[in-house]
């Protein structure tokens, strides 16, 4: 049952484990990384255990696809900054933001560390879920289907006093899942990448500026609309995203050795 439904039970799962202990006000980022692991020991065993593992270590990939994970979200933040600033907002908040090596410490912390998003969101949403629902639909299709799971797994981070999420970020939390998903698939299926990607778009957070009350809220919401810019731009310009079946599935992950740099 669990094979015939892996994804359905994977999402219970992470959402779950993550969840759980949400009512002492904490929440378990690495939730969906452990249900990826369950689920494929129970219908993989070792073997798709391995598999798994060479995805998300999987850094051979040509060097644009790391400036396009790093820079990608530097761009769209900057984006949102600069359009805030244009409709009103204070430029001197801008420099709250702190020195450049202190960015680059929090850089390598979110990419090293495993209790944190990056090392526990990517192995089950890029590494588990989207090679198995795009075994038999579009990378767009299996996107609309993993970003409702996403954007719901995120909900409780409203509600928590440590993160206080604006709402709206939700949207962009949906919108951004395109984004992954077009740089996992462009990069033959490299979770580590798209961890990279995952932790550049959180070394900059919004709350970092010193932006506040109706300049703080513009920013949360420019910077949703950037993302949804950047998901529409993708689905327009890159056909096979949108249209075509993607090389990247579960049976080619199985059955086919990695490819090389992309």
């Amino acid at each position: 049952m669990i094979e015939r439904h892996s994804f359905a039970a994977f999402s219970v799962l992470a959402i779950a484990l993550t969840w759980c202990i949400v009512p002492i006000g904490s929440f378990a980022a690495f939730g969906p990384a452990v249900a990826a692991l369950v689920i494929i020991a129970v219908t993989e065993g070792r073997a798709g255990l391995r598999t798994w593992g060479r995805s998300i270590v999987r850094w051979r990939v040509a060097p644009r696809w790391y400036a396009v994970a790093i820079g990608g979200p530097l761009v769209v933040v900057s984006a949102a900054v600069g359009l805030n600033v244009a409709s009103g907002a204070p430029a001197a908040a801008v420099r709250d933001v702190g020195p450049w090596y202190g960015l680059v410490s929090l850089f390598l912390l979110r990419l090293l560390v495993p209790l944190m998003a990056p090392l526990g969101e990517e192995p089950g949403w890029r590494g588990f879920a989207v090679p198995r629902l795009q075994a038999t639909r579009t990378p767009l299709r299996a996107t609309l289907i993993l970003a409702p799971v996403v954007t719901l797994w995120h909900v409780p981070l409203i509600f928590l006093a440590s993160e206080q999420l604006a709402p709206i970020l939700l949207v962009g939390t949906f919108a951004v899942t395109f984004f992954y998903t077009w740089l996992f698939n462009r990069t033959g299926g490299s979770v580590f990448i798209t961890i990279v990607a995952h932790a550049a778009e959180g070394t900059i957070t919004l709350g970092a500026f010193g932006f506040i009350g109706a300049d703080e809220s513009r920013l949360a919401w420019l910077y949703t609309a950037v993302w949804c810019a950047v998901a529409a731009g993708l689905l327009v310009l890159d056909r096979e995203f949108s249209q075509g079946r993607s090389r990247v599935s579960r049976e080619r992950v199985r059955g086919v050795p990695a490819p090389g740099p992309a």
